[in-house]
C-alpha cells in the first residue's frame, strides 16, 4: 500500500510516518519500481502500535524502547512494566496539576459578580491585572 493509504488506514498524517521512518520507529518500506514507498501489512500493525502508545502519552523513547521490547519477543522486559508505571506518574501529575489549575479557574470565576453594566469593574480583568503586576489575587494566595 502506498504511504496515503497506510495514512488513512492508521489516523497518522503522511509526514508524521515519514518522521517515524526518519527516527527508525517504523521501518523503511520497500520501493516500488517507480520510486513509490510500498507499505506491508507489518508496517500497518506498528503503526497501530505507535499510535496507541502516542495516544497514551508515551514520549518517543519510551514508545522506541517498547518496540525494542516488542522486537525481542524471547527475551525477558522488566523494564516495559517500568515504562507504564512512569508513564502513570506523569499522567497523575498532570491530573493534580490541572486539578490545581481548575481551582485557580474556580476562585477567579467567583470573582466575576462584581461586574458594572458597561464592564468597567469586572472582578475577573482587575484579579488578572492584579496578578500581572505581581500583586495578590483571587486565584494565587
Amino acid at each position: 500500500m502506498r504511504i496515503k493509504e497506510l495514512a488513512q488506514a492508521t489516523g497518522v498524517d503522511v509526514e508524521t510516518i515519514r518522521y517515524y521512518e526518519k527516527q527508525r520507529l517504523l521501518p523503511a518500506p520497500a520501493r516500488q519500481a517507480n520510486g513509490y514507498r510500498d507499505y506491508a501489512h507489518e508496517h500497518l500493525e506498528r503503526l497501530a502500535f505507535i499510535r496507541h502508545c502516542r495516544a497514551l502519552e508515551m514520549p518517543l523513547a519510551d514508545v522506541r524502547r517498547l518496540l525494542n521490547a516488542l522486537d525481542a519477543p524471547g527475551e525477558p522486559h522488566p523494564d516495559v512494566d517500568q515504562l507504564v508505571k512512569e508513564q502513570l506518574g506523569r499522567v497523575r501529575a498532570r491530573l493534580n496539576s490541572m486539578r490545581a489549575l481548575e481551582k485557580q479557574l474556580l476562585l477567579l470565576e467567583a470573582s466575576c459578580g462584581r461586574c458594572d453594566q458597561d464592564g468597567a469593574d469586572c472582578g475577573i480583568l482587575k484579579e488578572l491585572v492584579a496578578a500581572a503586576h505581581g500583586e495578590a489575587c483571587a486565584c494565587h494566595s
